[in-house]
């Protein structure tokens, strides 16, 4: 269970991000100026691995975007995932943190496919030991067990980032998407066999709703 701290973090996530974000093929402008826009967390079972994955709006009006930034906060930095890491803070309450991009973290890989698949639950951004309600998914047919999920490869798109994955049981490959550039809507999944919506805001305060992950059925799908 993700425990919640109500502490200061220095430099704060947004900080990092405006780092981070401009240098993501998917990002389109030449700076970045993020603002939270939504999100939720995954447990990790063996309480280590904090999850968050983070939707920011980046501009205003009708040339505002909204990203998907999963992360995973850890007390050490994660061996061979050096060009994932966002940066570090330092945490009132657990001390120095790095921030890694999920998407290349096994720890955030096993647990969205035990999302996708109906094995875990999207737990609230900002409360502790509270599912959240607003997260949607159409699981997928559940394929061997969510333990030993093996990632292959990390590849990046225009909007979206792909995880090939390896799971027991499984006769080929899986690839699991993380939709960066999100768009309201029922957003398309034809290629999938589940997906996960959720809902964000947008500038203008307004609540919308679309996809933000999604199972595909083969192992790489550009």
């Amino acid at each position: 269970m993700a425990v919640i701290h109500r502490t200061t973090l220095r430099p704060t996530k947004l900080e990092l991000l405006t780092e981070w974000l401009p240098a993501r093929e998917w990002h389109t402008g030449a700076e970045a100026r993020p603002v939270n826009a939504g999100g939720f967390r995954l447990d990790d079972p063996a309480g280590e691995v904090g999850i968050e994955i983070v939707a920011v709006t980046d501009g205003e009006g009708d040339t505002a975007v909204t990203y998907l930034v999963p992360m995973t906060y850890r007390a050490g930095p994660l061996a061979g995932a050096e060009h994932a890491l966002i940066g570090t803070m330092e945490h009132g309450v657990l001390g120095k943190r790095w921030v890694h991009d999920a998407t290349h973290d096994p720890v955030f890989v096993t647990q969205l496919y035990a999302l996708l698949t109906g094995r875990t639950q999207a737990q609230a951004q900002s409360e502790t030991d509270a599912p959240d309600p607003t997260v949607a998914v159409s699981p997928a047919p559940a394929v061997g067990g969510a333990a030993g999920v093996e990632l292959v490869r990390v590849t990046e798109g225009t909007d979206h980032t792909d995880m090939v994955v390896r799971v027991p049981g499984a006769s080929a490959p899986l690839t699991l998407r993380v939709r960066r550039v999100l768009r309201a809507g029922a957003d398309s999944a034809t290629e999938g066999v589940g997906r996960v919506t959720a809902e964000w805001r947008l500038s203008d305060g307004t609540t919308v709703r679309g996809e933000f992950a999604a199972v595909l059925t083969g192992a790489g799908q550009g």
